[in-house]
């Protein structure tokens, strides 16, 4: 047109189509999809007289004249009505006289009868021979004024969205971002438009992810929706952001791909409420989880492990816990005005991984001296945690024990410190002290409160412990005290004995044991078990075998003591006790034996099978008036009697009646050396864990008078 000043009508029938460029820099004909297309835009050409020269399918469908009705005729007569032909003509005056172009609404007639508003441009043409054209573009005001409200409306909803938009080119660089997505990112659109996502994202750490999703929706046109990704924005690095990305390829109506566009809502708020409610769920698990694994045993030092083991690695990534040395010497512990150095006692150490700050850390069992300035010495006379959220250099010198110690903190990289005193019944005890140094977030608040919860659930279990402990070394020590140390000399008899406290973790009991000689030569040979454990159970044995040496000292018959004995148990508070009570006569080589509700002795003899004897059982000691009876045995040089409490057979898994054929194999060899019998039998019977104390008692016939075979 612009060369030859012509139009020729267009031969096809069927809808418009564009002639598009491909990538490849060639064309290729695809629908109508553009906002021409959308307006259904007319093109009129009028020559210099105002006569209709051109005609397009859109004008025909716009004003309803077909092209031969409307080519040749003048457009004003045509298209104006009467009242406003003289405007009309004035207009195209001024348009060809090149007063310049027009544009505007203006009623036009339609052949179908009446008018509607039409949008007009309207503007001169020159050809190559210097004739002037009048060229008309027009397309419906109404479909113009709706589609420039929905482009209003659109845009205006881009630009106040609270949702981050972009639009993106096929070679994924910014053509459009929002207000909103300017916050989002900490950049103004000027530092979006015409960036990749590479090169306007770059403070992103997953930028190369997020390319990488865009270029999937962009060769696949599936779209991605709410893609969760959290990182920091270019204005503040300090703080973690997180964001919900949707991708949708744009694409026009014939299809052709015309980009990317992104939408982006900020959701750190939710984001960091949820892990707020995910850390609170797991500090209740810690605090459960510590509720089941720490006090299941009365052994302080398993309970000390037990609550370094629920603090690593969730709460720190070493943890020790110690207790004031004073408090296991049953001294006061230390106070707030207190300028004295602390002395602890290691109970237990546990670490995530294998670092040189373990080595900083008390061996458990170690007794260490921290000076008044230590920190961990401030908690333990405050009664108040310590925290230093991030240690430096010159923390370090506060939190170890001495230069070596502080050197190996350096070293491993010491980033926080928390020191929480371990307080049960208003008392310190000692101190949880917790150290991270791969972890890079600092002990805060929030972790004083769930170190303080544990501490002081595990405390009580310590103290327990710490209890438990000095009554347990109390009723032993009074046991020990009680008991026989030495066999001694009795005529015709070799004596050995043993006595096994039960496991640490358990009570001491009322088992005794006695071997007394007698005037006129015979030997008292007794083994008895006061039902129960503790303080009282060691008192009463002790009460039991004081008058069992009494009794034993008149000679009387077992049958006698025994049943003096019934009486003395009787008149003892809620004591029960099992006992076997034997004489042995060298004279006559024999022994009389008598039972009260306790497990049958051995007999052994030198090439026979070890037995049980078969003895009236009896009643236990404070049944009361039930008769005992007594049995002779006869005893030759060389015959044997073992006599036992029932912790040395008796277990939670096995039958009795298994383990008392256990102990008779065990005594096969009746050759052994008593000491020697003793440590076999304990070795093999008993178990580390067992509930239950031993008194073992072996008796040995020698030929009687002395250097008689």
């Amino acid at each position: 047109m612009a060369e030859t000043g012509r139009f020729e009508p267009g031969g096809t029938t069927g809808p418009p189509e564009a002639v598009r460029a491909t990538e490849a820099g060639e064309a290729r004909i695809s629908p109508p999809s553009g906002l021409l297309d959308v307006l259904n835009v007319a093109a009129i050409v009028l020559d210099s007289q105002g006569r209709i020269a051109l005609w397009s399918p859109q004008a025909e469908q716009l004003f309803g004249w077909s092209a031969q009705e409307a080519l040749g005729r003048p457009a004003a007569q045509l298209l104006a009505a009467p009242e406003h032909l003289d405007l009309v003509l004035e207009l195209f005056a001024r348009v060809m006289g090149g007063a310049g172009d027009w544009a505007g609404a203006f009623p036009v007639r339609h052949k179908a009868g009446g008018s509607h508003l039409v949008e007009f441009r309207n503007m001169r043409l020159l050809d190559e021979h210097g004739d002037f054209y009048a060229l008309g573009i027009a397309t419906d005001r109404a479909r113009l004024r709706h589609l420039e409200r929905d482009l209003a409306l659109s845009a205006r909803l881009v630009a106040q969205s609270p949702i981050g938009l972009a639009v993106l080119d096929t070679d994924l660089r910014y053509v459009l971002v929002n207000p909103m997505l300017e916050r989002i990112n900490g950049l103004p659109a000027s530092q979006h438009i015409g960036r990749s996502v590479r090169e306007a994202l770059s403070f992103l750490d997953d930028a190369g992810a997020v390319e990488a999703a865009m270029r999937q929706v962009l060769a696949t046109g599936t779209p991605l929706v709410e893609q969760f990704t959290a990182g920091h924005t270019h204005e503040d690095q300090h703080h973690e952001h997180a964001w919900s990305v949707s991708y949708y390829r744009l694409e026009d109506a014939g299809g052709r791909v015309l980009g990317l566009a992104t939408s982006i809502v900020d959701v750190t708020q939710s984001h960091l409420a949820a892990k707020e409610i995910a850390r609170s769920r797991r500090r209740l698990a810690q605090i459960a989880d510590a509720t089941v694994r720490i006090g299941t045993t009365l052994d302080l030092d398993q309970t000390a492990r037990e609550l370094a083991d629920v603090v690593v690695p969730d709460l720190a990534d070493i943890a020790a816990v110690d207790i004031l040395d004073s408090v296991l010497d049953g001294r006061p512990s230390l106070k707030s005005s207190d300028q004295e150095p602390a002395v602890f006692r290691a109970l237990a150490v546990a670490a995530a991984y294998p670092s040189e700050a373990v080595r900083a850390a008390d061996p458990p069992g170690d007794i260490a001296r921290y000076e008044a300035d230590r920190l961990v010495t401030r908690s333990v006379t405050t009664g108040h945690p310590v925290l230093v959220a991030h240690v430096h250099a010159r923390d370090i010198s506060r939190i170890a024990r001495d230069d070596d110690a502080a050197a190996m903190l350096a070293r491993a990289g010491l980033r926080s410190y928390l020191a929480v005193p371990l307080i049960a019944r208003g008392e310190v005890l000692g101190a949880l002290d917790l150290k991270r140094t791969r972890n890079p977030l600092p002990f805060d608040d929030d972790d004083i409160v769930l170190a303080g919860e544990l501490a002081a659930r595990a405390a009580v279990c310590i103290d327990n412990a710490r209890w438990y402990r000095n009554a347990h070394h109390t009723a032993l020590a009074l046991q020990r005290h009680l008991l026989p140390h030495h066999p001694p000399d009795t005529a015709g008899l070799e004596v050995a004995y043993r006595y096994q406290p039960a496991a640490a973790t358990s009570e001491i009991g009322g088992d005794w044991f006695d071997a007394i000689p007698q005037v006129g030569g015979t030997t008292a040979l007794v083994v008895g078990d006061v039902m129960g454990s503790g303080i009282n159970a060691a008192a009463s044995m002790g009460q039991l075998r004081t008058a069992t040496r009494t009794l034993a000292e008149l000679g009387l018959d077992p049958t006698q003591v025994l049943r003096q004995l019934d009486r003395t148990t009787a008149a003892l508070e809620e004591t029960i006790a099992t006992c076997v009570y034997a004489v042995y006569d060298p004279h006559r080589a024999e022994c009389r034996i008598s039972v009260a509700g306790h497990l049958p002795p051995v007999f052994l003899r030198p090439g026979e099978t070890p037995r049980l004897l078969e003895l009236p059982t009896g009643a236990p000691l404070g049944v009361g008036g039930i008769p005992f009876e007594a049995t002779t045995v006869s005893m030759r040089p060389q015959d044997q009697l073992v006599l036992y409490t029932d912790g040395l057979v008796e277990t939670r898994d096995q039958p009795i009646d298994e383990r008392l054929a256990l102990l008779l194999d065990l005594l096969t060899d009746a050759d052994r050396p008593l000491e020697e019998t003793c440590d076999r039998l304990l070795e093999s019977l008993r178990r580390p864990d067992d509930h239950d104390d031993v008194a073992l008692v072996i008796a040995r016939a020698k030929p009687w008078p002395p250097g008689r075979e």
